[in-house]
């Protein structure tokens, strides 16, 4: 269906070719999964199988690409449209229309289908995709996660025989994900569809791939051949290794299969009520005259995508690494703090219909230290946009030091508040406190002294012509070091050149220099909107570390994310939003775990043990030994 002959694409500004000398055929009605690394050259790979490369994107390309016998260098994608559905990394610059619906039935418009055609195929993917609700809905309403649907939608109802997906599920909740992939590997098994798709979260998408095409390698096999080879792995692949089973497992259920033997061998350090999350960020109810905990430092060993977060504790106390033995966290069972990431033992009832740790019993207050002013302070906080009822009764309260995540499914409200927290939205009723001012009653001067965001779409902060230049400019306005931003961006995707402009990065390499430019600053409050969208596992672990860093100097941070693993390695505490409401809010490992939509691959396999990432498990393997 898709030759790749002896292809090759260099773009002027490049010294080197994006792919070189590729060959390979991808069968009909197969599911081909593209790894690698950001800016590799998935996407480039992607568009030259549509057409936009060299028609659209420009550059060199040398070799022959044909997809179902068409030549993509004398047949531009306007050719190929009856052939080849197109989604790519940002779905909103597909969009030609104004509502879901006429969008869903404008590309069968374009290939004069039939109207009885037309409406069937459009009712069936608007079932298929858990779109009827929002039919009638104007795009420009819609929630990230909304906006992918509906571009996947779109691609779906002419009937094309390849589909090209680049990061198809990056801005999709766990449940729209598993939903997308299904119907993907329905078209793939009953229509014979061939599917082309890149996608970093390989712990979504690895069992449904028929091959794995590794980048820059160009190696290509099933996902287990694959998987041992790839530097770029899912954790339940990462577990499998360090565990040493043979074959690699690639889903869960495979890996709970044969985890007996590991849970036998943990089920000493798990008894003993070992925290399953990061280590605790200094809540009120502590001595906050001593130093920061830096916290947990990561071994050396396997090259895995996440990073240690877990202190095995040696009774009756824990000590924090890093505070010099000066610095004691209470040990098991009483683990009170908020945010502690351990089996706390409940929550109560707020006023918000939701769960919060503040309820709670909390140790005594050291009373020569004041009482923590919070950084984030909501009291029954309302948003109502246009028809919508966004928010509800939202009662929330985030201090120094702390890492919260928002969870949630698409449209439940979490890009919403992380705008109010902002000042980009006033509230319809109730309150909210930054550092204890109303952010959209201060000056924007101000307030951005106190509170950095990150949106969805990176490309909102990014202005500059260069990469340098922007890095230059959010130095200036950091008051920073020359410089300051430019290693940002080098610590977290290495290899991004200085005269780059943004708009020709790769949307995860958009979104490091995005994070730069805001963390250069190091703002009390860092809000972050989905920010591990387009970044590949060495990116993601990256910016865990500098994360955490921030965590420790006394920063909180408020993420809104679909990414459970990001949560499990990142998150003191969860906040899972429904229908604008709080419906969860607690400690990591109590919230994520309960929730099968919301647990992490380690969770799954060795549950009802306490880890959640592979990092733990290692380390605890370690303690073992």
């Amino acid at each position: 269906m898709i030759r790749f002959e002896n292809v090759s694409v260099r773009y002027e500004e490049d010294a080197e070719p994006t792919l070189r000398n590729l060959d390979l055929t991808v069968p009909e009605g197969e599911l081909v999964l593209l790894v690698g690394p950001s800016g590799v050259g998935k996407s480039t790979l992607l568009n030259a199988v549509s057409g936009l490369v060299p028609h659209f994107t420009g550059g060199t390309l040398t070799g022959r690409v044909t997809v179902d016998g068409r030549d993509t260098r004398t047949h531009p994608p306007r050719e190929l449209a009856d052939v080849v559905g197109t989604v790519g990394q940002d779905p909103s610059a597909h969009f030609v229309t104004d509502t879901v619906e006429d969008e869903l039935a404008y590309g069968m418009e374009s290939l004069g289908l039939a109207p009885g055609v037309m409406r069937r195929r459009v009712e069936e993917t608007l079932d298929l995709l858990g779109l009827a609700e929002l039919r009638d809905r104007p795009i420009a309403t819609l929630s990230g996660g909304q906006r992918q649907r509906v571009a996947i939608g779109s691609v779906l109802t002419p009937h094309p025989k390849v589909l090209v997906l680049d990061e198809p599920t990056s801005a999709l909740d766990p449940s729209a994900a598993e939903d997308v992939l299904a119907v993907l590997q329905r078209l793939v098994h009953d229509l014979g569809t061939t599917v082309l798709l890149a996608e970093h979260r390989l712990e979504r998408v690895v069992q449904y791939a028929d091959q794995v095409l590794l980048l820059p390698e160009a190696v290509m096999g099933p996902p287990s051949a694959v998987m041992s080879v790839s530097p770029l792995h899912p954790p339940v692949v990462t577990l499998g290794r360090l565990a040493g089973w043979t074959p690699l497992p690639l889903t869960v259920r495979d890996a709970r299969r044969r985890a007996g033997g590991l849970k036998q061998r943990l089920e000493p350090l798990a008894g003993a009520g070992v925290p399953a999350g990061p280590l605790p960020h200094p809540s009120p109810s502590r001595n906050r005259g001593s130093a920061p905990d830096p916290g947990p430092q990561t071994p050396d060993g396997l090259n895995t995508p996440t990073k240690g977060d877990i202190h095995i504790p040696a009774p009756p106390a824990l000590e924090a690494r890093g505070s010099g033995g000066d610095a004691h966290i209470p040990a098991p069972p009483a683990f009170e703090d908020r945010g502690s990431g351990g089996g706390a033992p409940g929550f109560g009832k707020e006023r918000g219909g939701g769960f919060s740790l503040f309820s709670r019993r909390r140790q005594p207050q050291d009373k020569e230290q004041p009482p923590t002013t919070p950084l984030i302070l909501t009291d029954s906080l309302h948003i109502r946009r246009a028809r919508v009822e966004a928010l509800r009764k939202i009662d929330l309260r985030v201090d120094p030091g702390e890492t919260v995540a928002l969870m949630g499914r698409n449209g439940a409200g979490k890009s919403t508040l992380l705008s109010a927290l902002v000042g980009m939205i006033a509230p319809t009723s109730g309150t909210v406190r930054i550092a204890g001012r109303a952010p959209h009653a201060t000056d924007p001067r101000e307030l951005i002294r106190q509170v950095g965001l990150v949106p969805q779409e990176p490309r909102d902060l990014l202005y500059a012509d260069t990469v340098a230049a922007e890095c230059a400019a959010a130095d200036a306005d950091a008051g920073s070091e020359d410089g300051t931003c430019r290693a940002l961006v080098s610590e977290l995707l290495p290899g991004v050149a200085d005269d780059t402009h943004p708009r020709d990065l790769s949307e995860g390499q958009r979104l490091a220099l995005a994070l730069a430019v805001v963390l250069t600053g190091r703002p009390p409050l860092l809000l972050l909107d989905e920010p591990t969208r387009g970044l590949d596992y060495a990116a993601k672990a990256r910016l865990v570390e500098h994360l955490r860093s921030l965590a420790a100097d006394g920063h909180a941070i408020v993420l809104a994310t679909h990414d459970v693993e990001l949560a499990a390695e990142l998150a003191h505490r969860v906040v899972i939003l429904a229908d604008g409401e709080v419906v969860a809010d607690g400690p990591t490992a109590e919230v994520v775990v309960s929730s099968p939509a919301f647990s992490p691959q380690v969770a799954k396999v060795l549950a009802p043990q306490p880890w959640l990432t592979v990092a733990q498990v290692e380390r605890a393997l370690e303690e073992t030994r």
